[in-house]
């Protein structure tokens, strides 16, 4: 029988022998409902400098949030108090995974998650009807389709909540007695209808503060969240290394045998920080493009040119095509922004081409397909 392939297998999938140990090792104190502890789950996102061992076997623990450390902490013991955790910050910068990461690891599973859209409704998150059972037998716990909000509460574990401002402000705001009293009614089901949350419940919410669409989260519901701003990566050497792990991730997901090329990660990483912070290396400024210059664009970039290089040809990256690809990550919001990723080659990669040589003079002759 043919082995079946998860196209992106969930976090407590990938990582299911690390949070097995580490599960299996834990003695520290745990709050009500978690499975294992706060520090075991700091562990499991900041990683190990040992490894573990377990089932005689040794386990090594990487680090997989490449951020702030104060920041992951300060989540963690958010989510074992009372109050809810909002991630805010630009697109691109980490918060889904890290409320995955936080979820696998408190309750065993990421994947009970509400995606807010413009057309979420209530309905989506707390409870819906199988209308067929409704009709014949009338309302019942049986006819009663729960939605992630409800999942979480019976099953005391944590919701995540998707893009929130993204919903409509009256749709976000049927979380604030939930949030408040860790109860929701069931009307319908009368005296029966009453759900108590079960220990280990609690909502992790993301909120983009550069999109389009947002909307505003009232007062009374931010009061019930702890908010972290997830910053975007001010080092490039660390925004290398998270592009060459993401890579590789995706590569071995995908069962691509292609090594990435560390050279070519740094000039990425280079560029998308220097656009990003208006100010090259060598003290040029730079015209910041309205696109969102981030990390996950960046690994979509680089992960774009590697695959063209694996399928189409000799296993080692064509400057040109990282180009190109660059282009379409950043001509997303306006013409204006080509100009200004020209005028980025014309001063900073010239200079850097003529500097450094290499690489850096390919990618600067690859100026061409800035088209």
């Amino acid at each position: 029988m043919e082995k079946r392939m998860e196209v992106k297998p969930p976090v407590e999938v990938r990582y299911r022998e690390e949070l097995e140990a580490l599960k299996g090792l834990d003695a520290g104190r745990r709050p009500l409902g978690w499975q294992m502890s706060p520090r075991a789950v700091r562990t499991f996102i900041l990683g190990s400098r040992e490894p573990l061992i377990w089932n005689g076997k040794e386990i090594a623990v990487r680090k997989k949030y490449l951020g702030n450390d104060a920041l992951v902490e300060r989540c963690i013991i958010t989510l074992a108090g009372s109050r809810g955790l909002m991630l805010v910050g630009e697109p691109g910068t980490a918060k889904t995974m890290l409320s995955e990461l936080l979820a696998a690891a408190i309750s065993g599973t990421s994947l009970n998650t509400i995606q807010g859209t413009a057309g979420t409704t209530e309905d989506m998150i707390k409870y819906s009807w199988n209308y067929a059972l409704l009709l014949a037998g009338g309302p019942s716990r049986e006819a009663l389709v729960p939605s992630p909000l409800y999942v979480g509460m019976e099953r005391g574990i944590l919701t995540r909540f998707e893009e929130i401002t993204r919903t409509p402000a009256e749709i976000q705001d049927s979380l604030i007695s939930v949030l408040s009293d860790k109860v929701l009614n069931v009307p319908e089901l009368g005296d029966e209808g009453v759900l108590f949350a079960k220990p280990g419940f609690n909502v992790i919410g993301t909120a983009n503060t550069r999109d389009k669409g947002v909307n505003e989260m009232s007062s009374a519901l931010k009061r019930r969240f702890n908010f972290e701003t997830v910053m975007p990566v001010r080092d490039v050497a660390l925004e290398k290394q998270i592009i060459l792990n993401e890579v590789e991730e995706l590569a071995q997901e995908n069962q691509v045998d292609m090594a990435p090329d560390e050279d070519v990660a740094e000039i990425l990483a280079s560029t998308f920080h220097e656009l990003r912070e208006g100010v090259s290396s060598m003290g040029h400024r730079i015209d910041k493009p309205s696109a969102v210059m981030s990390t996950a664009e960046a690994v979509s970039v680089y992960y774009q040119t590697m695959l063209t290089a694996y399928y189409y040809g000799d296993m080692r990256m064509d400057m040109g095509c990282l180009v190109q690809n660059l282009v379409g990550a950043v001509q997303k919001e306006n013409g204006e922004d080509l100009e200004k990723l020209r005028g980025y080659f014309q001063t900073v990669i010239r200079d850097k081409g003529g500097k450094e040589g290499g690489l850096w003079s390919s990618y600067y002759e690859a100026r061409k397909y800035l088209r």
